[in-house]
């Protein structure tokens, strides 16, 4: 699916922001990323760094997919979309534990943070053309039937 330019320029935004993540998992908030990790999928301190340090390299698996296998976008916007759900569990473990991590400091900011991971969802579809290929091609058919 051909793509525009503000699209690309998302998946472009997208593929860095998921390195920085990615990087930031494996060094500098490796502790932060940790309190994330809800409490019912392990209380094992080198099992809940082991959750971390893998989802870390994941993200920077999907943010270099993001920018240089264009090719295969729409499967790494799919992909990216489904990592998304995968880690949500997590922001609503820090919202209903009242964790503080990254600036978020408060019920409201943990909260608001809930509704990002939707966005971050259809940004990661949209950007590569997975949104709405479908629809598109089905109105294709029919125009041309």
């Amino acid at each position: 699916m051909k793509t525009n330019s503000f699209q690309n320029l998302l998946r472009i935004a997208l593929g860095l922001f998921m390195i920085f993540a990615g990087v930031s998992h494996l060094t500098c908030q490796r502790q932060e990323f940790q309190t994330q990790v809800p409490k019912w999928l392990s209380t094992d301190t080198s099992f809940i760094d082991f959750i971390v340090m893998s989802s870390g390299l994941v993200e920077i698996i999907l943010g270099l997919s993001m920018l240089f296998f264009v090719k295969h976008q729409m499967k790494v916007g799919i992909a990216l979309a489904i990592f998304y759900v995968f880690v949500f569990p997590g922001n609503i473990s820090q919202y209903t534990n009242k964790i503080n991590a990254f600036g978020l400091n408060t019920d409201q900011k943990r909260f608001i943070r809930l509704f990002f991971q939707p966005i971050l969802i259809f940004c990661a579809l949209w950007s590569t053309g997975s949104l709405f290929t479908k629809l598109k091609k089905d109105k294709a058919r029919i125009l041309n039937s």
